[in-house]
């Protein structure tokens, strides 16, 4: 099971519609996953912790590259299309 991790300013708002997109999006693709939530600065915390984590464009140099989980920058927080090619790009599908 591949763990996600959507993140946000808060981990509130945004972090909370970037899940639900994750969520449709996978079951489309068919790959079994858990998705959390949170704010940027604990995700910083947990990147070990997750195979992805997804979050906005603005964030890009919060997360340390040789960390387990890849990083998928949004610009677009609502886009299917978006979300899909980065979770494809980060399973190497």
């Amino acid at each position: 099971m591949i763990k996600v991790l959507a993140a946000c300013g808060n981990g509130m708002g945004s972090s909370m519609i970037i899940k639900m997109k994750i969520k449709q999006v996978f079951q489309e693709l068919e790959i079994p996953c858990q998705i959390d939530h949170s704010s940027v600065g604990q995700a910083r915390g947990s990147e070990n912790n997750y195979d992805i984590i997804f979050c906005a464009l603005n964030f890009k140099g919060q997360f340390v590259d040789d960390k387990k989980a890849k990083i998928v920058y949004l610009q677009n927080l609502m886009s299917d299309a978006e979300i899909r090619e980065g979770a494809k790009k980060a399973l190497d599908l």
